[in-house]
């Protein structure tokens, strides 16, 4: 029997400041309707959330400035149509009011059987190896795709 594969994707953000800080105003409040959005779209399975309903609070990395945002999708094209294609885009556009650059990724997407729900460590994990090998079958960009395992 065939598998079915999803796409997973984790991006992370060091913010500028702290989430009560002023400067985050305007993030903090876009957090509750980008989630709405991400949820209600089409190809959206899971996101990584807390009992607030978003992953602000989840510490994945040993440095508190780090965001972390993890979700499935039913293919890469549903996830680029979220992030490009929606009211996603105004947000992300505006990522530089909010978090400071970085020098290694901050998004690496990888497929994953369906049922299989992604663990921060194992997303750790995809974003070391996009950052040592490049894009690989194993984890790669949106901008860099490969087929799934079962294509």
């Amino acid at each position: 029997m065939r598998a079915n594969y999803l796409i997973a994707q984790l991006n992370i953000a060091r913010m500028i400041a702290a989430l009560e800080d002023p400067l985050m105003q305007e993030f903090v409040a876009a957090l509750e309707p980008v989630n709405a959005l991400a949820d209600g779209s089409e190809g959206f399975v899971w996101r990584l959330q807390d009992d607030a309903g978003d992953a602000t609070s989840i510490q994945g990395f040993d440095d508190p400035s780090l965001l972390v945002n993890l979700s499935v999708w039913k293919s890469i094209d549903a996830l680029r149509d979220f992030v490009y294609r929606s009211g996603h885009l105004e947000f992300l556009k505006a990522k530089k009011q909010w978090f400071k650059p970085m020098a290694t990724p901050n998004q690496v997407v990888w497929w994953i059987p369906e049922g299989h729900t992604p663990t921060i460590e194992e997303a750790k994990k995809r974003l070391e190896t996009l950052a040592r090998d490049g894009p690989t079958q194993q984890a790669f960009t949106l901008s860099r795709p490969f087929a799934s395992p079962d294509a």
